[in-house]
């Protein structure tokens, strides 16, 4: 049997302060929303630097943004990039990419699924047959589960 030991730290924790309803996503001052430079992005683009260009693009993500003509403007700018990449280049693209940079590809592709065109649909596919090779089902996970969106 326990003992009754007249201990009340147990009563200290403030349940309410993990109530769901009450969350508010942390809002990190001081970066730069802006999303990536898309005349540094045209330029490598022009000059056949698809993989630098596809590193800029990811290396600078409006992810702590509610402005969304800038994620609009940064989505374009993403397929763009993926587009630009012959279907034998892929691998050697998500290959130079970090796993941060890769986890945010994939947020990219699931954006493009969201929202089709015409044309981007059989691209997103490779790319996600291919990041999915690289990273695994962990990388699916990340993207589905992370809070801060694209």
């Amino acid at each position: 049997m326990s003992k009754n030991t007249g201990s009340s730290m147990f009563r200290k924790v403030d349940v309410d302060e993990f109530d769901e309803n009450k969350f508010q996503d942390d809002q990190v001052e001081g970066q730069d929303s802006s999303g990536p430079d898309e005349s540094e992005i045209q330029r490598l683009l022009n000059n056949k630097q698809s993989i630098e260009a596809l590193q800029a693009v990811l290396k600078n993500p409006p992810l702590n943004t509610k402005n969304q003509a800038v994620k609009d403007k940064t989505f374009s700018l993403v397929v763009r990039v993926l587009s630009s990449f012959k279907t034998s280049d892929i691998d050697s693209g998500i290959n130079a990419l970090d796993d941060d940079s890769k986890d945010v590809l994939m947020k990219y592709i699931y954006r493009g699924f969201a929202e089709p065109s015409e044309n981007t649909c059989g691209i997103l596919l490779s790319w996600h047959e291919k990041v999915v090779a690289v990273g695994e089902l962990g990388i699916i996970i990340r993207c589905l589960t992370d809070r801060k969106s694209v």
